[in-house]
């Protein structure tokens, strides 16, 4: 699993590849085969997704396949790696690659930290690396013949870890920026016409709720229809379609109220992250969190939690409080497993024992955001 920290807390996902490295022999799943510290330095931008910079990457291994992939930004205060002590024995980590990247007074109190956790966990550190400005230095080798003090040049295009990664469909982006802006906000026309779409949303809506004679009638009605809004839209897309304006801006306001989210919490796939990432970077602002918490919920579950971790500060950003993506941030932050809830999602029939008949109440979620005011979106 890989996990992001760009803070002083972890989110993880799970990888796997294989590598060999000066030291030691690992591999992980799709298998890129690492001989040298120049292919360790090679593969890990693919197993983070992106080039880093000012971070600290801990693999852990266990009989040469990676389990663990984990990356904190730096620097950070002493005690943020003791969440990879549970891990290592939940995952069965025999062994950890360290690699920091940046000068020495920003790497080395983080490499020590993190060879000191080994120690106490019984871990073996197979490598330890600091990679700056085209050169890399090994903590744990001190002979001058391999290791000078002035450290070792590498050329990552001599690896052929590039070309493996990109054959078996891994990518690495220049950095964590590039891969914020895969969820960021779209713009022009497109932000326009949802802002169109959102504005006949909502007084359709409004509509509705002034002029019934039964709010009772109206929730039954509008909650049942927003169900099955959401089944739709992920036939939808599970068939290689692609909602409307129109459809998308109706399921955007239907997801603030929390019954029908958790429809689409229940019904949970990986390939449902192509939906909720789409409504993430469409919706307006105050209607994203749902199907931001909804995305990092899916990514997470496909073993991709640096998406997972910025769809989470996307939605939190937008509102603080927010209760899903709080919940989900704790598990990332915590390098818990997915795992932990397969199987044990209420299914629909459930949430309904559960929650009974819809009520007029649902809606006030929904009711206070209507007259939110979205930032202005930039036209180009």
């Amino acid at each position: 699993m890989t996990t992001d920290h760009p803070a002083p807390t972890p989110s993880l996902a799970s990888t796997s590849t294989s590598t060999s490295a000066s030291n030691s022999d690992f591999t992980l799943e799709p298998c890129l085969t690492l001989t040298s510290p120049t292919d360790i330095l090679a593969a890990v931008p693919y197993l983070v997704g992106f080039h880093p910079k000012s971070s600290l990457i801990v693999i852990g291994l266990d009989r040469r396949q990676a389990k663990v992939v984990a990356r904190w930004s730096l620097p950070f205060p002493p005690g943020t790696l003791s969440a990879l002590e549970p891990v290592f024995g939940r995952e069965g980590v025999t062994e950890i690659v360290v690699v920091g990247y940046g000068a020495g007074e920003l790497v080395t109190p983080a490499v020590d930290e993190a060879r000191l956790l080994a120690v106490k966990a019984e871990v073996h550190v197979g490598e330890a690396l600091r990679a700056h400005e085209g050169r890399y230095w090994s903590y744990i080798c001190d002979l001058p013949t391999c290791c000078p003090a002035e450290g070792t040049p590498y050329d990552l295009s001599t690896s052929q870890i590039a070309a493996e990664a990109t054959v078996r469909g891994l990518v690495a982006l220049p950095d964590r920026e590039s891969l914020e802006r895969t969820i960021a906000p779209l713009a022009g026309p497109v932000r326009m016409a949802m802002r169109r779409a959102t504005a006949d949303a909502i007084t359709e809506f409004r509509a509705g709720l002034t002029t019934t004679p039964n709010l009772d009638n109206f929730a039954t009605h509008y909650v049942t229809e927003s169900l099955d809004r959401v089944r739709s839209a992920l036939q939808t897309h599970e068939e290689g379609g692609r909602l409307d304006d129109a459809e998308a801006a109706k399921l955007g306001l239907a997801l603030a109220i929390t019954r029908v989210r958790d429809e689409a919490w229940t019904l949970m796939q990986d390939s449902h992250a192509l939906l909720w990432k789409d409504l993430t970077r469409r919706l307006e602002p105050r209607f994203t969190p749902p199907a931001a918490s909804l995305l990092a919920m899916a990514a997470w579950r496909a073993g991709n939690s640096v998406q997972a971790t910025i769809a989470l500060e996307r939605a939190l950003t937008i509102d603080p409080s927010y209760s899903m993506a709080n919940l989900l941030m704790h598990a990332l932050q915590n390098l818990l497993s997915p795992t932990i809830l397969r199987g044990r999602l209420p299914a629909p029939a459930e949430l309904d024992a559960a929650m009974g008949p819809p009520h007029p109440s649902w809606l006030l979620p929904l009711v206070n955001l209507l007259d939110d005011d979205d930032p202005q979106m930039p036209s180009g």
